[in-house]
């Protein structure tokens, strides 16, 4: 599924619990994710690695072995800190899918088709509509929202395939999102495709993101738990710590660490 260039991805992959994390700047990443949705054939698909996530996938091996098939960026301050532990630097870009996914697509002045799946019809709509605003000269497509019978999946890829779509947005969240893609999605269906979480839910307004100062000083997930507390309290108060346990115990059992992973 991935169509990597050799250089810059290989030697700047970085082992984070057993997966390869892109050690990307901005810059660096946009002019990756902008060659690949660009291609004339073949199809990468990007994901997103935080501590929450990290801590599913070390419970689920299917979700590992998804995202050892898919391009990894690093998203927040827990992958930062592994990054300290097992490499002695952190990540050059905290690269997490709400800044990126926006900033991607102004980034992009060649037209293209962005086709969207994902959250609630409502806001789905709302989405597509404010990335019009944000970048006008790109055709959004909200295809689904992201409730439908997964027996249909197919179908609903059809119709993403008919439209010649140059990147496909997925919104189901983590790790249904992930497997969804890795078992439907085809190369004739997107160059680029990208799971996002809950983005579209950020750009239509129904979730608020944090003031830049907070998002500075990476305490957004402090943020997040004030507003949705009973449904974040288990994923931060529980789950950071969770987090730097794995990361620890993985230290303690892999004494030496490369930089650089290469695709199997």
């Amino acid at each position: 599924m991935e169509c990597l260039p050799e250089q810059p991805i290989a030697a700047l992959r970085r082992d984070i619990l057993g997966i390869p994390v892109c050690g990307m700047r901005w810059g660096e990443a946009f002019a990756f994710a902008s060659e690949v949705a660009q291609q004339a054939e073949g199809q990468t698909v990007i994901a997103f690695l935080n501590a929450h996530n990290a801590n599913l996938m070390i419970r689920d091996p299917e979700y590992r072995a998804v995202l050892q098939r898919q391009v990894v960026l690093p998203d927040g301050h827990g992958v930062d800190i592994a990054s300290l532990v097992f490499h002695g630097r952190k990540f050059p870009a905290n690269l997490n899918g709400t800044d990126f996914v926006p900033a991607l697509l102004t980034y992009l002045e060649r037209p293209l088709t962005v086709a969207m799946i994902g959250t609630r019809p409502e806001t789905l709509a709302r989405a597509a509509e404010n990335f019009r605003r944000l970048a006008p000269w790109h055709r959004f497509l909200p295809l689904s929202d992201g409730f439908f019978d997964r027996s249909k999946s197919g179908e609903i890829l059809e119709r993403a395939s008919m439209q010649k779509p140059d990147i496909l947005l997925v919104a189901m969240g983590t790790p249904a999102q992930e497997k969804w893609i890795d078992r439907h999605v085809r190369p004739q269906d997107a160059r680029l495709v990208i799971s996002v979480g809950a983005l579209f839910d950020f750009v239509a307004g129904d979730l608020q993101r944090a003031p830049p100062g907070v998002r500075r000083l990476r305490l957004e997930w402090v943020y997040r738990l004030l507003q949705e507390p009973s449904r974040l309290w288990r994923r931060y108060l529980i789950g950071n710590p969770l987090f730097l346990y794995h990361v620890l115990r993985y230290k303690l059992r892999k004494p030496k660490l490369h930089d650089d992973m290469h695709p199997a």
